[in-house]
């Protein structure tokens, strides 16, 4: 064994990764002068919640054979099916906001400050060459630093690690949502007191993707999202995308829309027609993952698909008739 130095000392490792950084790096003490990245942590996703809310709700207003046609449930449906008025729902998701946004004043650190974050590079560094040794043996691990040592350590600062902070935190909420949402339809007493609130929408729309018992928000949605971040140690920059993309995510599972380009129903199986079988009596015990992935209904055996659904109806019609 011998050492392989990426570069002649750390200065220089910390110049050239921070030579170019990528197009989202700021140096600034905070990406909006008018608040700190705490602050912008806890307004952003209360910002993104109604504006893009705000635009499902105008789809929801335009009568044309195009959305019709992508329409998972019609205008109608929504009036006659749902038992909570918009107006109550508006308030309901207003105060879980108010709770979320308390909790995270008491969570997030904002203290933490824009660094230069010289140990973590050389962090990345003693790991990158401890993997190209264990992996390629020590003449060709020295073959391969000399090449692409630089450019991994980069990669990995700048994309690698925060990407994986970032689907890692992902299937935290998942895993952290799928058995509790569970819990709530298996035990009885959490149902009928507190996740029933959310079941008053048989037909989903944007808004009320949070509309839920407070106790209930708190403890799936606001809860879940704070030990995501804590478990995947995320800054509070990371923090501020996590928390927009969860609530965008959220906002789109309950949309009531299949649109044939929307990015998020393309990535991910746990869509708006995913989560709005679950939104119906005969699918309500199914489909308890939200809301990135489906591998926990998968492998626990509670997702149903469309066309299962639509056999469930089609039996129970031939009994009754």
């Amino acid at each position: 064994m011998f050492d392989i130095p990426l570069f002649s000392g750390n200065a220089s490792l910390q110049h050239y990764v921070y030579a170019a950084p990528p197009f989202y790096h700021t140096s600034r003490p905070a990406v909006l002068s008018q608040m700190s990245d705490a602050s912008l942590a806890l307004v952003l996703p209360v910002v993104v919640y109604w504006g893009y809310s705000l635009f499902f709700h105008l789809l929801d207003s335009i009568d044309t054979p195009w959305l019709n046609k992508h329409r998972i449930h019609d205008s109608a449906e929504v009036k006659s099916r749902n038992l909570a008025s918009k107006s109550s729902v508006f308030l309901a998701v207003l105060f879980q906001q108010a709770v979320q946004t308390a909790l995270g004043y008491v969570w997030m650190d904002a203290g933490e400050e824009v660094q230069s974050c010289l140990n973590d590079l050389q962090s990345i560094e003693r790991a990158v060459i401890y993997c190209a040794r264990f992996v390629l043996g020590d003449a060709a691990a020295l073959s391969f630093l000399s090449a692409y040592g630089p450019a991994s350590v980069k990669f990995l600062y700048w994309w690698g690690i925060p990407s994986a902070q970032l689907v890692f935190a992902m299937f935290c909420i998942d895993t952290w949502q799928y058995f509790l949402h569970r819990a709530f339809h298996v035990n009885k007493f959490l149902y009928r007191h507190f996740h029933s609130w959310h079941h008053r929408l048989y037909v989903p729309y944007a808004y009320g993707a949070l509309y839920n018992h407070p106790v209930e928000g708190f403890l799936l949605d606001s809860l879940g999202a704070a030990i995501a971040h804590w478990l995947s140690r995320m800054s509070v920059r990371q923090a501020c995308v996590l928390f927009a993309f969860s609530t965008m995510k959220t906002i789109d599972d309950h949309c009531g829309y299949r649109l044939p380009l929307d990015p998020l129903q393309l990535l991910f199986g746990n869509n708006a027609d995913y989560h709005d079988i679950h939104h119906q009596i005969v699918g309500i015990k199914s489909n308890f993952a939200q809301p990135f992935f489906i591998h926990w209904d998968i492998i626990l055996g509670t997702r149903m698909t469309r066309e299962t659904l639509e056999l469930k109806r089609h039996r129970t019609k031939e009994k009754s008739s």
